[in-house]
């Protein structure tokens, strides 16, 4: 298993030294979170459920492609205003880094012994999308969780019982993804994507991932790593290739036309649902936009076309 740093950093950024809160935020007396991904959302939002000790506002909109994501001024907005800051850092917020790194200490970070790299641009780098592994998804959790019983005490109780019961419900995920994964012949279970977003779930769960882009979108992408991709689509003749909510179709399509050309067809998995969640949930209301809802809607989308 290949190695390198995750850490998930919560920083300090009080009120005295930030300036004015808006109207919207001095009628809450809630202690103002501030969190950059959908993921990061989710997992305070399930830790909090029935304590509401914190108004938590999303940074990054659900949709939204974190690797490139530009911040606005409505953002900057939101964190001068909060109490502190939930950030993921390994660079999955590309863009945003200085403006989080800036007089912002690092609280946490989280065991190496499972993570992953690849080679990017001629270095090692890490992979950030580590909720694709479920074991490490349990320790983000719990080092969420950790950081909001030190803000609130007197909701350790109710946030332990909360962990308890979503570990629970996470182990059941991982049974629902084994057994779904099963149905596909080990032979056909060869995933192309966009860029390669989904490392921790081939190395988890036994699947061949290829994508002609690295795990950051902000890579460029050659033309021969559109060529091998294609190549290899038509030598394993691979009847399905897929989306990803927040990359560019056209990329799967110029796929698509070069191994038409080998005389070989393959479908793109796409329409109303039918995209795969890697970089961010779901918006609310949609198939996917909670982390267990999302990472089964990836499992069923990839083994009902692969199988």
């Amino acid at each position: 298993m290949r190695k390198m740093l995750l850490f998930i950093v919560v920083s300090a950024v009080f009120l005295t030294a930030c300036g004015a809160q808006s109207d919207s935020a001095e009628t809450d007396d809630r202690t103002q979170i501030a969190v950059t991904t959908t993921f990061l959302y989710d997992m305070v939002s399930v830790l909090e459920e029935d304590v509401d000790y914190f108004n938590i506002e999303l940074i990054i909109p659900a949709g939204e492609d974190p690797h490139v994501y530009q911040p606005k001024a409505s953002d900057l907005r939101k964190i001068n205003e909060s109490d502190f800051i939930l950030y993921q850092g390994l660079n999955f917020e590309g863009r945003m880094i200085d403006l989080l790194e800036t007089g912002i200490p690092v609280a946490d970070d989280l065991d190496t012994s499972s993570l992953e790299t690849m080679e990017e641009e001629g270095s090692a780098e890490v992979d950030p999308h580590f909720w694709f592994n479920i074991d490490l998804y349990k320790e983000a959790m719990t080092n969420v969780f950790n950081i909001l019983t030190e803000m609130n005490p007197d909701g350790e109780k109710a946030y332990q019982d909360n962990l308890d019961a979503y570990f629970k419900e996470l182990d059941e995920l991982d049974d629902y993804v084994s057994e779904r994964i099963a149905e596909v012949p080990r032979e056909s279970r060869i995933l192309i994507t966009p860029h390669d977003a989904f490392g921790y779930m081939a190395a988890s769960y036994d699947i061949d991932v290829h994508a002609p882009q690295g795990f950051s979108t902000d890579s460029e992408v050659s033309n021969n790593q559109i060529q091998n991709t294609a190549a290899l689509i038509a030598e394993r003749d691979i009847n399905a290739i897929f989306l990803e909510s927040t990359t560019n179709p056209d990329r799967m399509k110029r796929l698509q036309e070069i191994v038409a050309s080998e005389g070989v067809e393959v479908e793109i998995i796409s329409g109303e649902n039918q995209t795969l969640l890697s970089d961010s949930l779901a918006p609310r209301g949609e198939p996917g936009d909670t982390y267990i809802s999302m990472y089964k809607h990836n499992i069923d989308l990839i083994v009902d076309n692969l199988k």
